[in-house]
C-alpha cells in the first residue's frame, strides 16, 4: 500500500497492485483496474518510487513464501481434489 494525496490535500493510502494506468496531463490520474479514477498530487516518478520503495519492504520483510523450498501442493494431490476412482 502507498500514501499519496487528493488535490484537496487529504491522504488516500493505495493497493499498488490494483493499479491499472497512471496519466498526468496536467494533474496526476491514476486508474485502478476496477474503473475508478484518483487525481493526486504526487506525479509519475514520485508514484513509481513509493511502489518500488513499498515492494522492496516487502521482499525485505521476509514476508513472502518460499516457493522453492515449501511449495504449494498443486493438481489432484490437493486437499481440495477428491480422489479419483478407478475406471471412471
Amino acid at each position: 500500500m502507498i500514501q499519496l494525496t487528493r488535490l484537496n490535500r487529504t491522504s488516500v493510502t493505495v493497493n499498488s497492485d490494483l493499479i491499472k494506468l497512471i496519466e498526468q496531463s496536467p494533474d496526476t490520474v491514476i486508474t485502478l483496474v476496477n474503473g475508478e479514477k484518483l487525481l493526486v498530487r504526487e506525479t509519475i516518478p514520485e508514484i513509481l518510487d513509493r511502489i518500488v520503495q513499498f515492494r522492496r519492504s516487502i521482499i525485505a520483510s521476509g514476508s513472502l513464501p518460499d516457493l522453492l523450498t515449501d511449495p504449494a501442493p498443486i493438481g489432484p494431490t490437493s486437499p481440495a481434489s477428491p480422489p479419483r476412482k478407478a475406471g471412471i
